[in-house]
């Protein structure tokens, strides 16, 4: 199983055994966590990973599963910060699907420490061996139909209803699915769902979601050979759509 194939199974887990995983395991990931494509290289981060077995070292906080392993994601405090660590803890965590490990984002956590002066903690994430099912199935997904997050200006061509089902398919807090698109034959435009007074909890999120959202975009870009921009349009960010903020635009590189 491969990142994109894992788009369509992951599902959060909050089970999980008592249960080490083995150094070679625990090496690959670091491994792939240091070769990983950030959304923004330019803001500094640290990831840690934290051995609730051996060593003792948990997360702490609100609705915090009792896991075997934990990350602990630091970054700088830049524009965009929240939205390139949920891309890139959803590549991580793809990666863990693939090899039969659970995972799950922990937004209401505290890390133990700081790493560097320079580095806030952001998010943490739980990981281990589930002890029921590491994969979902179809009917699992809840999420939101085509029909009710996309908005059809024109009849998208194949690409594009690929891309838009990986983004469906993307985890959110509070499974609150906040994206909505607008569509077009070669383009998306993308907007965020503006938070209700009973939804300002995942609002706190929002950010981190759309990096997960749109990690599942590239993933799914790569895999499907579609070279992709993504923009933000000033052209679109003057228009109104009502109860929804725009984010950025999807286009096809030319």
């Amino acid at each position: 199983m491969n990142l994109y194939e894992s788009i369509y199974v992951r599902k959060s887990v909050r089970h999980y055994k008592t249960e080490e995983l083995s150094q070679k395991t625990i090496e690959e990931l670091k491994n792939f966590i240091d070769h990983l494509e950030p959304l923004f290289p330019e803001i500094k981060i640290k990831i840690e990973i934290l051995n609730n077995i051996s060593e003792k070292e948990k997360l702490k906080g609100l609705f915090t599963p009792n896991a075997p392993y934990y990350l602990a994601f630091y970054s700088e405090e830049k524009e965009k910060h929240d939205l390139n660590a949920g891309y890139i803890l959803e590549q991580i965590s793809l990666y863990m699907t693939s090899k039969g490990i659970g995972s799950c984002f922990l937004g209401m956590t505290k890390a133990p420490k700081k790493k560097e002066e320079d580095l806030h903690f952001v998010i943490g994430m739980a990981f281990g061996i589930p002890k029921g099912e590491a994969v979902r199935h179809d009917y699992e997904a809840n999420r939101l139909s085509m029909d009710e997050l996309c908005v059809f200006k024109e009849k998208p061509k194949a690409w594009v209803n690929e891309i838009l089902e990986a983004a469906r398919l993307a985890p959110s807090s509070l499974n609150s699915q906040p994206w909505r698109f607008v569509i077009y034959e070669n383009r998306i435009h993308v907007f965020s769902k503006k938070p209700t007074s009973t939804g300002k909890s995942w609002g706190k999120f929002n950010e981190f979601n759309f990096g997960v959202m749109l990690a599942n975009i590239s993933i799914t870009a790569e895999e499907i050979w579609v070279d992709l921009d993504l923009i933000k349009l000033n052209n679109i960010t003057h228009k109104t759509i009502p109860n929804n903020q725009y984010i950025i635009s999807i286009l096809v590189k030319q």
